[in-house]
């Protein structure tokens, strides 16, 4: 049957490119196919759905072909490797930020009392639970103050339900909470976390309970298979622009993808975006 698909002369005469899509062939019968199509590129589309191609190489195996899934961040060697680099950048990132963060301490205390720090837990690596670092942005009753806004503004519902974010944030303190907030400033105190072995300076940022319950089980398996990262792939990309899809695909991508010089490009470009304040909630 294949052999004997007639195709006019003109079009092979002006087709370059020809796309073969027939999952219900056999790799025989495409290989047949192929070899009799009269074109100079033939592009082959396998069955493969759910398999995006950004994490997929192409291999031959002793003649035959293979297609390679990465998982760069699960190599041994690899995680290593990342640890050495994060002590080498946290450290002396940590001693210069001392002052800093000092002087922060005070002005948070000035405008709410209590203390400036604020513990969360976290989803770690292994689904560990872990207390993750920051400094305070939100009055000390934040949750009653967040519930209150969501139930009297629908809108605000449905922006929470998508982004798990505000762009208007009733819990945020006044001045500092919001200049916190957008120079990543509050996250300073998470260097600590990365100095414990808690974190690491790039990867799948930490989110609360309630935030990783929204994503699938199997993503969350992938996500929970490395450490969270201070900053991450989606953070520069779209920071809280992303929306749950986008999270899982800028995540999943980081950790199949993941290479030195990404997590190198990454913190650099941390800074940009820190200091264009773009996506800052």
């Amino acid at each position: 049957m294949l052999g004997s698909i007639n195709l006019a002369p003109e079009l092979a005469k002006w087709v370059k490119t020809c796309a073969v899509a027939m999952p219900e062939l056999t790799g025989a019968q495409i290989a047949d196919l192929s070899a009799h199509l009269p074109f100079p590129r033939i592009i082959l589309i396998p069955e493969f759905e759910g398999l995006p191609s950004t994490w997929v190489t192409a291999r031959d195996v002793g003649g035959l072909l293979t297609l390679e899934v990465k998982k760069n961040l699960l190599l041994r060697h690899n995680r290593l490797i990342k640890r050495v680099l994060d002590y080498l950048i946290a450290i002396p990132l940590f001693l210069f930020s001392l002052p800093l963060m000092a002087i922060l301490c005070l002005v948070v205390m000035a405008v709410s009392r209590g203390s400036p720090f604020y513990f969360q837990i976290r989803e770690g690596q292994g689904g560990e639970p872990f207390a993750m670092l920051k400094l305070r942005t939100m009055y000390t009753d934040a949750e009653a103050r967040l519930e209150d806004h969501l139930a009297q503004n629908p809108n605000a519902r449905r922006e929470w339900n998508r982004y798990f974010k505000l762009r208007n944030d009733p819990r945020i303190l006044r001045g500092i909470g919001n200049f916190l907030r957008q120079s990543s400033l509050d996250e300073l105190p998470q260097l600590l976390n990365v100095l414990r072995g808690n974190m690491s300076l790039v990867g799948p940022r930490p989110f609360p309970i309630y935030h990783v319950q929204a994503f699938d089980e199997d993503f969350r398996k992938l996500r929970s298979s490395v450490p969270p990262g201070l900053t991450g792939l989606w953070q520069v990309k779209a920071r809280s622009e992303a929306d749950i899809d986008e999270q899982k695909a800028l995540d999943t991508y980081y950790i199949r993808n993941w290479s030195p010089l990404l997590d190198v490009y990454l913190l650099f470009k941390t800074i940009t975006v820190v200091i264009s304040g773009k996506g800052a909630r």
